[in-house]
């Protein structure tokens, strides 16, 4: 039980935990959203007997669940009695960072049915406080955007001896949808073989074998990776030296769906084995 490593994200609604949520799951966490927390020790229990390759879980666990502040304490505690070591991470942030995150989501706050949003937002984070002091580790997003906020959980959860320093963003776009406004290098794949005029590639993605096979087995495909590779090679180090610790690659073809998503997948399955830490979205990939 005690090398099962579990972590519980917990917080204010609107703080950014389904994001942390996320970037657990990207360095390997099995992750559930909103499990009620009556079902964790039965849940712990299954996952041991039947995914022993499973050690790490995280979940988010928050007022969406009525019965979660009566009981979390008692569970956690008979949890930790059996052997697992509970991580609780709280996330929080201010009340107008909140209020106007609410704002242009248009979500109505768990709390605020019968009242303002504002008031919502003061009686969670006072129904919340024992459990924020509880907390292994609290992170304030106020003036945290989404890939930092990224970057935060998974540097604290992952040894820095295993990864080396900068997070590398990789990304696939189509250019029909506009560019990536944060890309800091764009590389355009549309000079590759296009599966969407193979009739039996044409309604799969970029991540299916088949179009990957038909995709890599151009050797200008394999050369332009070779080139991509070569090219970070030299300028990773160089931002690393002035202080940058994220880089957004973005990889883009007509529509997002083909080459660059599978592009995207060989050159982050590259870097990883680089040890480098790889966020990697595929932007357009359920448009075209």
């Amino acid at each position: 039980m005690k090398n099962l490593r579990v972590v519980i994200i917990s917080g204010l609604s609107g703080s950014g935990k389904s994001t942390a949520l996320r970037a657990l799951e990207d360095i390997g966490f099995f992750c559930v959203d909103n499990l009620p927390v009556v079902l964790l020790p039965k849940f712990l229990e299954i996952t041991l007997l039947s995914s022993p390759k499973v050690y790490r879980v995280a979940m988010v666990m928050d007022l969406r669940e009525k019965s979660f502040l009566e009981k979390y304490r008692r569970i956690f505690q008979r949890l930790q009695e059996k052997g697992f070591k509970i991580e609780i991470v709280f996330l929080e942030a201010g009340d107008e960072a909140l209020l106007q995150r609410y704002s242009e989501t248009r979500r109505n706050h768990p709390l605020s049915k019968r009242g303002t949003i504002a008031a919502g937002i003061r009686m969670e984070r006072e129904k919340l406080a024992p459990l924020r002091q509880m907390a292994d580790k609290v992170i304030d997003t106020t003036s945290v955007n989404v890939h930092q906020l990224k970057d935060l959980v998974q540097r604290h959860f992952l040894p820095s001896k295993d990864f080396k320093k900068m997070v590398i963003s990789i990304s696939s776009f189509g250019y029909r949808y506009g560019l990536p406004a944060d890309a800091d290098l764009v590389f355009d794949v549309r000079f590759l073989p296009n599966p969407f005029f193979v009739e039996k590639l044409k309604s799969l993605d970029g991540h299916h074998q088949a179009v990957r096979d038909y995709i890599m087995k151009n050797k200008d495909s394999k050369k332009f990776l070779q080139k991509i590779l070569s090219l970070l090679t030299m300028l990773i180090p160089l931002y690393d030296k002035e202080g940058k610790v994220r880089l957004n690659i973005a990889l883009g073809c007509t529509g997002g769906k083909h080459r660059s998503v599978a592009m995207a997948n060989e050159l982050s399955a590259y870097l990883k084995g680089m040890k480098y830490l790889i966020n990697l979205n595929h932007r357009d990939i359920g448009k075209s």
